[in-house]
This record gives C-alpha cells, structure tokens and sequence, in this order.
C-alpha cells in the first residue's frame, strides 16, 4: 500500500465512525417522532378524531413527538386548531 491509499483508508475510516456516531445521535428523535405520528394516526382512525393534517401539524408531530401529537390532539378537541 501507498501513503495515499493508507490515507484514504483513514479518511474513510474516520468519515463513517462520524457517522455511526450521527446515526447514534440523532435516532432517538426519529423514534420519537415516528411514533408521534403514529399516534396521530391512530386517534384519527380509531377514535375516529377529525383533524387537518396540514405541514404545520406534522411538523409539531415530528419534532414533539408524542408531546406534540397530544398538544394537537388537544387543540382540535377544544376546537382551538386543527381542526375540519
């Protein structure tokens, strides 16, 4: 091996242990917000809740996650927003 490849080796190297740490970092708010929306969803179609899904609700859905969800769930029951 040459000086190049082996310093290829390390960037590389180096470039996906940033990532796995990336990945590590931020999967904890992608559960979060998956399960936030799916908890929007089943509101809506089991207990059958009337709400506009607009991309202001989900953006709260997903960076509040079930928070979030419930804070929509909320404002559209007492007919603040959200709602049909």
């Amino acid at each position: 091996m040459t000086g190049l490849e082996i310093l290829l080796l390390v960037i590389v190297l180096v470039l996906v242990l940033a990532a796995a740490q990336l990945v590590r970092a931020v999967s904890p708010f992608i559960i979060n917000a998956v399960v936030g929306l799916v908890v929007l969803y089943v509101a809506q179609v089991v207990f059958g809740l009337g709400i506009v899904v607009t991309p202001i609700v989900i953006a709260i859905v997903a960076i509040g996650g079930v928070p979030g969800s419930v804070l929509v769930l909320a404002l559209s029951l007492f007919g603040v927003a959200f709602v049909p």
